[in-house]
């Protein structure tokens, strides 16, 4: 019985932590897009500095929004978002490091 419990834990816990890297991964990817929105807005912004300037910027920020939700959930719905990052961010030039060390 108890350890019954304690696999039930286990798994419980395994589950929160997996879904909270997802969320984290799905928030780096969503970020990305609206940064661009929210530069590209304020670049906007500084070229017509009047209301037409104010409400086009929102509207370029809210589209990297719109784009990053889209993009982080389709890739969360496919390959998981914590895949997908790790493939980002995986450096290719350091895997054969230890070869260039023993030359």
């Amino acid at each position: 019985m108890v350890n019954a419990n304690i696999n039930f834990q286990y798994k419980t816990m395994s589950k929160v932590l997996e879904t909270l890297s997802e969320i984290i991964s799905w928030i780096e990817i969503a970020i990305s897009p609206t940064l661009i929105g929210a530069i590209l807005g304020f670049l906007f912004f500084l070229k017509f500095k009047n209301s037409n300037g104010i409400i086009g910027g929102i509207i370029i920020l809210l589209i990297g929004v719109i784009i990053g939700v889209i993009w982080a959930t389709r890739i969360w719905k496919t390959k998981g978002t914590s895949n997908f990052m790790s493939r980002i961010n995986a450096m290719p030039e350091l895997d054969n490091q230890d070869l260039k060390n023993d030359k």
